[in-house]
């Protein structure tokens, strides 16, 4: 493995506190989300295309995008963090491209710049069809605050 590849990992304990994270989320348990890549700065989540995330049209819901959208961007500012703090989103924006189709949506979320209080991340939606071939169906910026882990008992 190279040097740069190793650079481009998230260590295996910030991975852990990630999905962990996640795997208390119950709209993403409920829409069906997972998590399919972390790495520093940067984390993809997938959402099966199924008749329960989708609007009148048989598109996934802006809904169920911007929720997937908006939690791409918070777990990827949590890989930058300390293991004592976590993340809430202040504010987000997101533009609706195209019609979210495909086999299934892929969000990913990116820190443009993380700082010692709020982090920015750009969000993008990928409509992707059997076969692999992406189609940009909506993208976003956030701003998040960095607080302190909850304590537990």
């Amino acid at each position: 493995m190279s040097e740069h590849a190793d650079q481009e990992r998230t260590s295996p304990a910030t991975e852990a506190r990630i999905r962990d994270s996640f795997g208390r989320q119950g709209l993403m348990r409920h829409l069906g989300a997972r998590i399919t890549e972390i790495a520093p700065g940067r984390v993809h989540i997938v959402l099966p295309n199924r008749p329960e995330v989708t609007q009148q049209h048989g598109y996934v819901h802006a809904g169920a995008t911007s929720a997937i959208a908006d939690s791409a961007g918070g777990y990827a500012a949590l890989t930058l963090f300390a293991e004592d703090s976590e993340v809430l989103t202040v504010e987000y924006k997101i533009n609706l491209l195209a019609p979210a189709a495909g086999d299934h949506l892929e969000a990913v979320g990116t820190v443009l710049k993380s700082g010692r209080t709020l982090t920015v991340c750009g969000l993008e939606v990928f409509g992707v069809q059997e076969g692999g071939r992406r189609k940009l169906v909506a993208n976003g910026q956030q701003t998040l605050i960095r607080v302190d882990a909850p304590r537990t008992p």
